[in-house]
């Protein structure tokens, strides 16, 4: 037999010949079908035939499978020889090469390989394998019942002129020539559905290896072209607006398909024929009804139908790929119109290869959520930090009073923050404010406002001035996503004996005085954002008649117990009142604090962040444990302590 480059060889006569083959999937058909020619050529019996082509597909399968990559170019081999009592083939592969079991059970539907081999050894009655530094060479031997056949023909034939009349020896004939069709018939269909199994397997065990769905849908398709005999496949994934089906993999990537609606143009809305030629897809038609819709000669696609546009004169089927309820996409697969419609062993594998096809792009999907919530997990807990970074990890000293803060996000991050910071000698801003809402959006605007209040120097000593610059610069950006921020600012002045009090519509500052009044100061101002030019007024206190003042934001008073209860404002005024009577220092009355709102809390769910600032007045004692740095370290609360005892 004369051979040809990476093809097959020209068919010769004689009882022996050799077939070449590239090492491609896509050839190992080709071959197969060349060989069983061949054997029935030369007298072999339909069923030997059938048997020794799909040893010979499961063969050529692995090795093309299991040839590495740098012997990829090399083909293979595979000669056969037909004798008076059996058949011989020997095929010659380059891979790595196995060890041959000696014993071959039906592998487990979970195992991926092993189902080749017992497929060869069930079909053949020899198998061999002999591994060279070179080359493998697999020897498979069949004994040929086309002799025993002849003499039971010939014996039946004598025996049916004396016993039997000529119609029953016809019966006996067509009987013997149903059996070896039936045999020959569920042989083609295990081969071809090995085939099939063949490319499922290879095809997951790349996209373990790569993971990208797209290259390994358009493997595992190119593949189902060849199995199915089809000739071109669309598939379609939705859009991640839900809102149209768009070409993901096509057999022909010159092609040029715009995405098919899922909805319903508005009425009145003008359409071209273009829009109305993919509202009647025959794609969507399939994603309407949930099932298969068939085109062809006798069904044929609408004139304005994409698929018509790029695949003329063609029949097939659209199948719709859900998950459950969830709608993936589409797969549309088909030939020629001349051609015969797919049979019913092509129509199955093309829904099965659909199905794994749609349930790998369901896993694809849940495995890209996953990674997307774990990289923004770790995005959020960077911001964390850096918000954490903008709160002060010291305060400067204020003669005579201490100083303690705690900010809680509900979130990772949020729109509470307080600072602290030294004017001039004497005069320290205490700043607390509250952006609308929560999460990223919420600490974007506490950045900013955090920045502003430090870059503003030039105002602090006038905390209503600041408050109208703050506004005029935040406005247009708070405006225009509907936000506002509350705020508030205390100017402690210890030459001047003064607290000056400003709020953006903040909750009102606290103050326990040594006279035992409970006092609270809401001076008058709009939040930040709502007007462009807003006034803001300012309220004072006399310093040393202040025993505490509490600076908070609503989630604290608008925190809630297991039973629905708020903490409250009246509470909150009640626990200051009395705990600063017992003369505690700002660090002992922020600790006491937290432990008692954790315990009306309880396994309440914190749904709003949470900030307070306390400025307390201390005993010369207080101020010597402190130490005379003029910014003491000791006085305030760490958040990552804190966070700890939510």
């Amino acid at each position: 037999m004369t051979e040809k480059p990476n093809g097959l060889a020209s068919p010769a006569t004689g009882m022996a010949c050799s077939l070449v083959m590239a090492c491609n999937l896509d050839q190992v058909r080709l071959t197969a079908a060349a060989a069983r020619a061949f054997l029935l050529k030369h007298q072999v019996s339909p069923s030997d035939a059938d048997a020794c082509e799909l040893a010979l597909v499961e063969a050529c399968n692995n090795a093309v499978l299991y040839a590495p990559t740098e012997k990829r170019d090399q083909p293979i081999r595979i000669e056969i020889s037909c004798h008076d009592k059996h058949l011989e083939f020997q095929v010659r592969d380059h891979t790595p090469g196995f060890e041959l079991p000696r014993d071959l059970e039906l592998p487990s539907p979970e195992e991926e390989h092993g189902r080749g081999l017992f497929i060869i050894r069930a079909s053949m009655d020899e198998v061999a394998y002999l591994r060279g530094a070179e080359e493998n060479r697999l020897i498979l031997r069949k004994v040929r019942s086309a002799g025993a056949e002849r003499e039971s023909q010939h014996a039946t034939r004598e025996t049916a002129s004396g016993e039997a009349s000529e119609g029953r020896l016809a019966e006996l004939e067509r009987r013997a020539a149903l059996s070896e069709q039936a045999m020959g018939a569920m042989a083609k269909e295990l081969c071809f559905r090995s085939e099939a199994l063949h490319a499922i397997f290879r095809s997951s065990s790349e996209l373990g290896r790569g993971n990208c769905v797209e290259d390994f849908a358009d493997r595992l398709l190119h593949d189902l072209l060849r199995i199915a005999e089809a000739d071109w496949f669309v598939l379609r994934l939705v859009s991640s607006d839900r809102a149209s089906l768009q070409a993901q993999n096509l057999s022909n990537p010159e092609l040029q398909l715009k995405a098919v609606p899922l909805a319903p143009q508005p009425q009145g809305a003008e359409t071209t024929a273009e829009d109305r030629g993919e509202s009647r897809s025959v794609e969507r038609k399939a994603v309407l009804t949930r099932r298969e819709v068939l085109f062809g000669p006798d069904e044929p696609l609408a004139a304005e139908d994409p698929l018509r546009a790029a695949m003329a004169d063609t029949r097939g089927f659209v199948r719709p790929i859900f998950q459950g309820d969830t709608l993936l996409g589409t797969l549309a697969v088909g030939r020629k119109s001349s051609e015969p419609p797919f049979s019913p062993e092509q129509t199955e594998v093309i829904r099965t290869f659909s199905e794994f096809l749609g349930i790998q792009i369901a896993n694809a999907d849940l495995h890209q959520r996953q990674v997307d919530v774990q990289v923004t997990a770790h995005e959020l807990e960077i911001a964390r930090t850096i918000q954490e970074s903008l709160l002060p990890k010291f305060f400067p000293p204020v003669p005579g009073f201490g100083l303690a803060g705690f900010c809680l996000s509900a979130r990772h991050v949020g729109g509470d923050f307080y600072d602290v910071f030294e004017v001039a000698r004497g005069r320290v801003l205490l700043v607390v404010a509250d952006v609308m809402g929560k999460g990223i959006p919420a600490a974007l605007f506490a950045a900013t406002l955090h920045t502003l209040v430090r870059t503003m120097a030039e105002w602090t000593h006038e905390p209503a001035e600041l408050l109208a610059r703050m506004n005029a610069q935040m406005f247009e950006e708070l405006s225009a996503v509907d936000m506002f921020i509350t705020a508030q600012l205390v100017l402690v002045d210890t030459e001047k004996n003064l607290l000056t009090v400003a709020s953006a519509g903040h909750c009102p500052l606290l103050v326990a005085m040594k006279s035992g009044e409970k006092r609270s100061c809401a001076p008058e101002g709009l939040p930040l954002g709502i007007l462009p030019r807003a006034i803001f007024t300012e309220a004072k206190i006399q310093l040393d008649d202040c025993s505490a003042a509490l600076l908070y934001t609503d989630g604290l008073t608008e925190a809630r117990n297991v039973h629905g209860e708020f903490f409250g404002q009246q509470r909150l005024e009640k626990w200051l009142h009395e705990s600063s009577a017992q003369s505690r220092s700002a660090y002992e009355l922020s600790w006491k604090f937290m432990a008692d709102f954790k315990a009306f809390q309880s396994q309440a769910a914190t749904a709003d962040d949470q900030t307070f600032l306390i400025l307390a007045q201390e005993s010369p004692t207080t101020a010597e444990i402190a130490g005379d740095s003029e910014i003491s370290p000791s006085l305030i609360l760490p958040v990552s302590a804190l966070s700890h005892s939510r």
